[in-house]
């Protein structure tokens, strides 16, 4: 595990453990707060994953929002949405919009600090 240190306090109190994830994940946005990313991970496609799971982080504080999920279903919004019948990821679920939309602005602040 690793911390990241930087100015923005959402990145330095982000745990990110760096581990084998399953066939097709890159990264993991976990309840407690931590992020899991797969340890094959480096540089711009590191970055991004992370920036990706921080947006999600985000979505799971904002009262608004309230991600959340479970082994069988995702909320969002006060929405129940099966796992089942969806495809994990996808560009077209609400809170992966979102993700995809902003996972470079962390991305970016993730380089700028690793650079200085």
């Amino acid at each position: 595990m690793f911390k990241l240190n930087n100015p923005f306090s959402t990145l330095a109190d982000t745990p990110i453990h760096k581990k084998k994830l399953p066939k097709g994940i890159n990264a993991e946005a976990n309840s407690d707060g931590s992020i899991n990313v797969d340890k094959s991970l480096k540089g711009k496609e590191l970055n991004l994953a992370i920036g990706h799971e921080m947006v999600h982080l985000d979505q799971m504080k904002d009262p608004i929002k309230q991600l959340s999920y479970d082994d069988n279903h995702v909320f969002w919004k006060g929405t129940k949405y099966p796992r089942s019948s969806m495809e994990e990821g996808s560009k077209s679920l609400p809170w992966e919009k979102e993700a995809w939309a902003k996972q470079g602005t962390y991305a970016k602040m993730l380089k700028s600090k690793k650079s200085t």
